[in-house]
């Protein structure tokens, strides 16, 4: 009788042991998984990270407690990641402390459902039928990643953006061949550890992966390289105006003209060392334009883009036509004469910074925007901006803004123009220094190996880069807080290889293979289900 009342303890005991030991378990991945990105680059921990977590789903005692660890794995992964939100979420929407936690805290349950659909599909499947981890894993997670939409893009490839030889795989496959990579190699291991001998031909199988992926790697570079030292080149100027978030000129009038000045005088710095095109950031010019603005003001017009140089500039800036509701975020092309000879509006708007979801349908949440957000009209299509040299060859520039270069299947539209080079305008101050400058950049990179062409980027506030058609970063900046360290305007010169882009297997098919690893997930756990209805212990 008394052991019979003893045991229920017990088992309360062991079921408190476990949950603790899985919890455990999945905050390690989620700490190593965030530590292998940027701005802590420790990329070697995303070869092991997973491993935890997979114990944690195969030692669960119910679907519903190896699902809620995957999640939480995830969670965890996204707090480290995003902690930038909070302090972005007091700044920009005037929230109070503990509100802009809850926002952070919210945003962090909601990103780490990437995580809750990967263990969901990986403990099902693993539950009713001992398949080995490394046939398993990699497509959920790649499939996860797919299917889950997301405010801020982001994936588990960008652990490898400063690992070039390990990102090529991404002309092929794009970011989520790089994420099916690391998986294999976190599946074999985990398979070695838990099966042993059963997990040698699995464990093979994943090496034989790794293996193909680096060789590929390293060969592709090697012919990219060949290409890029053929390659025209053009001297590329990057100005950094550091202005803060709070004193952009469009809003604060008084601001306006000092701004400018400082936009040409290094802008002529960079023009007296060099520059054949120069590049301003996003919105950098402080005041709005008209729609049909077709030329630069005259040299002696307080708003004259470019007194005392003629070098084709890239200008960001809003633009409105009198008929408009809302401004266009746009990138126009200045030649040599001054004539607009290109622009580009930008065409996906970032949720909640540049529009509000539903207010086309429910005005009422306008009274709910931020002070500071924007209420833009999005472009309506895609294209490049024709740029001419001082050789008078033409070649086209596929301009992008903000988060547009870190949005796979929206490069591949660029991409189909087949631009000479990828020219991004961008504005980060929002975010702070420390992390989301570097996590941006982290993930842009694999814009110029999905196309095959250099990137550079002008960012008010950095990080300003230049990275060529392997990945490599070959240039860049700092990222800087004004609103916290205001600095001088900064600048940058660069010298860019100019190769037609968009002559890649990415470019031509897309995310198919990231759909065949979806359908591969789906009828495996399709399978299990027909021939192994009851659970397998």
């Amino acid at each position: 009788m008394a052991a019979a009342l003893a045991r229920p303890a017990l088992n309360e005991r062991s079921l408190s042991h476990e949950t603790w030991v899985g919890l455990g378990l999945a905050t390690l991945s989620g700490c190593a998984w965030f530590l292998a990105c940027a701005p802590f680059d420790l990329s070697a921990l995303a070869w092991v990270a997973m491993i935890p977590v997979l114990f944690a789903l195969d030692r669960a005692s119910s679907t519903g407690q190896a699902v809620f660890f995957s999640w939480w794995a995830g969670a965890v992964l996204t707090a480290g990641q995003y902690y930038w939100l909070i302090e972005l979420l007091r700044r920009f929407a005037d929230f109070s402390t503990l509100l802009a936690i809850l926002g952070y805290l919210l945003f962090c349950a909601y990103q780490g459902s990437i995580f809750l659909l990967f263990g969901l599909v990986v403990r099902t499947i693993r539950s009713r039928r001992k398949l080995p981890m490394v046939l398993v894993a990699p497509p959920a997670m790649v499939m996860a990643e797919l299917v889950v939409p997301l405010l801020f893009p982001s994936s588990l490839a960008m652990t490898q953006a400063w690992r070039p030889v390990v990102i090529q795989i991404a002309d092929l496959a794009g970011p989520l061949g790089v994420t099916a990579v690391l998986l294999v190699v976190n599946a074999a291991l985990y398979d070695l550890l838990t099966e042993r001998r059963k997990a040698v031909w699995p464990a093979l199988a994943g090496a034989a992966v790794l293996v193909a992926a680096l060789l590929y790697g390293y060969v592709r570079m090697r012919h990219v390289d060949a290409l890029t030292a053929n390659a025209p080149k053009l001297e590329v100027g990057l100005v950094q105006p550091n202005v803060a978030f709070n004193l952009k000129g469009v809003e604060h009038p008084e601001q306006a003209q000092a701004q400018l000045r400082v936009l040409r005088e290094r802008s002529r710095e960079l023009a007296d060392a060099g520059a054949q095109l120069i590049v301003w950031s996003e919105t950098s010019f402080p005041y709005i334009l008209p729609r049909n603005f077709v030329h630069d003001f005259p040299a002696g017009s307080p708003y004259a883009m470019r007194p005392g140089f003629d070098t084709p500039l890239i200008v960001g800036a809003l633009t409105r036509s009198p008929s408009d509701v809302y401004a266009h975020n746009s990138a126009l092309m200045l030649d040599r004469d001054g004539r607009v000879t290109g622009r580009y509006d930008k065409v996906l708007l970032l949720a909640f910074g540049e529009y509000m979801p539903g207010v086309e349908y429910f005005p009422s949440l306008r009274k709910w925007i931020p002070a500071g957000a924007g209420n833009y009209t999005p472009g309506d299509h895609v294209d490049t901006v024709p740029f001419t040299d001082r050789d008078g060859r033409a070649w086209r520039l596929g301009t992008i803004i903000c988060y547009e270069d870190i949005l796979p299947e929206f490069l591949r539209r660029v991409g189909a123009l087949h631009p000479d080079l990828l020219v991004n305008l961008t504005n980060d101050t929002w975010f702070g220094e420390k992390s989301e400058p570097w996590e941006h950049l982290s993930l842009a990179v694999f814009a110029s190996v999905e196309q095959r062409t250099a990137l550079v980027r002008a960012v008010n506030s950095g990080v300003s880069a230049v990275v060529d058609a392997n990945g490599r970063v070959t240039s860049k900046t700092y990222a800087l807080d004004p609103y916290v360290h205001p600095r001088p305007a900064g600048k940058m010169l660069a010298t860019v290889a100019l190769m037609e882009g968009g002559h890649t297997v990415y470019q031509a098919v897309g995310n198919l293979f990231a759909y065949l690893c979806t359908a591969a997930s789906l009828l495996t756990w399709g399978a299990v289900y027909l021939r192994s209805p009851q659970r397998v212990r």
